[in-house]
């Protein structure tokens, strides 16, 4: 169906490994923005931030947060979930610690980043899915994202709709 996503990640540690997911070409993502501009943006401070995320969620259906190991917790990456439930798209996580990186290494799986919100009274992750793929070898897990990711997308734009 060609879904319009936004892809949230841990740019300074997983920027390499969201990269191959987002050149499996499986899903339309957003643009990567350049260390300089993205330098530029943070200079002007956490408004402009916010205006470019906001910018970049705007014709999207969906946001896909890449899990590594220091995903959750991540100030940026909060507001990029926050924002997408708030705006009706549907969320999704991926775990991808176990893509390899620049330097050919894997890391320690983090901890889910929906667990810091709340819906209804209950955890986020509770509504929310973070896929996990089932293997542990780089090459494997990366055939099973470009395999799944489609569907992975399409069942969260369903399941925010239903709230």
């Amino acid at each position: 169906m060609g879904r319009n996503v936004f892809f949230s990640f841990h740019y300074k540690e997983d920027n390499w490994r969201a990269a191959q997911v987002r050149n499996m070409g499986v899903v339309e993502g957003n643009v990567p923005i350049r260390d300089n501009d993205w330098e530029e943006v943070k200079r002007k401070g956490d408004a402009e931030i916010k205006k470019w995320i906001d910018a970049q969620l705007r014709e999207k259906s969906c946001t896909v947060v890449l899990v590594g190991e220091n995903t959750s917790g991540r100030k940026w990456i909060k507001y990029e979930i926050q924002r997408s439930w708030e705006l009706g798209k549907g969320v999704v996580g991926i775990r991808i610690h176990n893509l390899k990186n620049i330097n050919g290494e894997q890391t320690s799986e983090g901890e889910n980043p929906f667990d810091e919100f709340t819906l209804n009274g209950k955890p986020l992750s509770k509504v929310v899915k973070l896929y996990n793929p089932p293997y542990k070898i780089s090459t494997n897990v990366y055939n099973n994202i470009k395999e799944s990711i489609e569907d992975l997308v399409e069942q969260a734009i369903k399941t925010r709709k239903s709230y």
